[in-house]
């Protein structure tokens, strides 16, 4: 027997090129779980890490959510250090285990991981695509094709990427 269902069977993917030290990225928050509660699983949010030179932790962060990712905690870690961004520029590194820890996560692996670096190429990866495909400032979506740039305005950028995601979800697959 075969399915003729005119839908995608795999989720449409939104790329989320995102910095944990970024305010706009912790402003943008409530945009990333609106569409989390909307799609559910029919899309996949993906961060993408572009740290910015600006902020000086950010880099370690990106690495912090990697083994956050890898520990099975990803998004709500992220959730979690965006929540304590201004924090996060006065503490440092030191937040980013402390955050690990009071989320039930392994804070020695945390620690070990930011001191040996197994997931800097992830990291810088991420940065590289970014800035090929145009990404400047975060945060910054991709999805369809087309690229949304959320560090000049969070203004209707919801509303824009539930369109571009309706109508790709509606499309046969």
């Amino acid at each position: 027997m075969s399915d003729s269902s005119p839908h995608r069977a795999e989720p449409l993917v939104l790329d989320v090129w995102c910095e944990l030290q970024c305010p706009d990225c912790r402003s943008a928050l409530d945009d990333v779980r609106a569409l989390r509660a909307r799609y559910g699983d029919r899309l996949e949010l993906r961060l993408r890490h572009f740290p910015l030179e600006k902020h000086k932790h950010a880099f370690a962060a990106a690495q912090a959510a990697e083994e956050a990712l890898v520990q099975g905690q990803g998004w709500r870690y992220v959730e979690a250090v965006l929540e304590r961004v201004a924090e996060l520029d006065r503490a440092g590194e030191p937040l980013l285990v402390e955050v690990a820890r009071e989320l039930g996560l392994d804070a020695e692996k945390f620690d070990t991981a930011l001191v040996d670096g197994r997931h800097i190429l992830i990291v810088d990866a991420d940065q590289a695509e970014g800035k090929a495909i145009g990404v400047t400032g975060t945060p910054t979506y991709v999805i369809g094709g087309e690229r949304l740039d959320g560090g000049k305005s969070q203004e209707g950028l919801r509303e824009r990427i539930e369109e571009i995601a309706d109508r790709l979800l509606a499309e046969p697959a």
